[in-house]
């Protein structure tokens, strides 16, 4: 069960970032704001329930530079929680005006496997300095001047105008990780109305093409569903582990900027 709540993290922040050009940006309108809350509910092998997952957006200034705030957390409940204790706690802080990140967190118990490491961006320099808590570390990275982190990655993204990719269309993205800068690529595979319990929401899929081994089950094992609106947001995320599978669906939010496109069956 180790990395359960990573990968909802992980996954839900990066799977868009494909389409992040600056020449697409537009600051006139978010896709986000101040105030939104989403809440994801774990389960594993379909039917046992394996935890929770929060994502919040808070205001911040940095060198009187508004930007924002976001903090993601996962846990491990129930059964599950009993013999495998997971808390995760990954944070980031961008600019309001370029969405780039200057500031990243990562705060993990999983099992009794933990990190601890702070991520400084200095986009003008185009270095990171990873700070590790744990072994008491610090080190300077050169990284590209567009590079986010794995939460920061999302909101860029929200902002973004996905109408017009191409089915099965593959896009490659950037992602400054712990030390490392990582190339993926991702996969559209198209639109669904997807049943949920707010009512059934038109969607975008998306599969990354992720490494096997020590966590999935195979090179394509992982599908996403966005809300196909305004919004841009994490709908469901369904992984095949190497053992068992791994689900997360939204289960609760609030603060969203635009309406949320649900189809109510009378």
């Amino acid at each position: 069960m180790k990395n359960i709540l990573t990968i909802l993290l992980f996954f839900s922040s990066f799977i868009l970032l494909g389409q992040a050009n600056s020449d697409n940006y537009s600051s006139n309108e978010f896709a986000f704001q101040k105030g939104e809350w989403l809440k994801f509910r774990m389960s594993y092998s379909n039917f046992l329930n394996a935890g929770y997952a929060t994502i919040k957006i808070r205001g911040a200034k940095n060198n009187s530079n508004e930007a924002f705030h976001v903090i993601g957390e996962g846990k491990t409940t129930g059964l599950i929680g009993l013999f495998f204790k997971v808390k995760d706690d990954y944070q980031t802080y961008f600019y309001k005006e370029s969405l780039k990140p200057y500031r990243f967190i990562r705060k993990i118990n999983e099992g009794g496997y933990t990190k601890d490491k702070e991520i400084l961006f200095d986009h003008e320099t185009n270095k990171a300095v990873v700070k590790n808590y744990k072994h008491n570390t610090e080190q300077t990275f050169t990284i590209d001047n567009d590079v986010h982190d794995m939460l920061s990655a999302l909101y860029y993204l929200r902002n973004k105008d996905l109408r017009n990719l191409s089915l099965n269309e593959e896009i490659e993205l950037k992602l400054f990780f712990d030390q490392e800068t990582y190339l993926f690529k991702l996969r559209f595979l198209g639109k669904e109305v997807i049943k949920t319990k707010f009512g059934e929401i038109n969607s975008l899929i998306f599969r990354p093409i992720v490494q096997s081994g020590r966590v999935f089950k195979e090179e394509e094992s992982v599908t996403i569903w966005v809300s196909d609106d305004k919004n841009k947001i994490p709908i469901r995320i369904k992984a095949s582990l190497a053992v068992g599978s791994l689900r997360a669906d939204l289960d609760e939010f609030k603060g969203l900027t635009h309406p949320f496109n649900i189809i109510f069956n009378n």
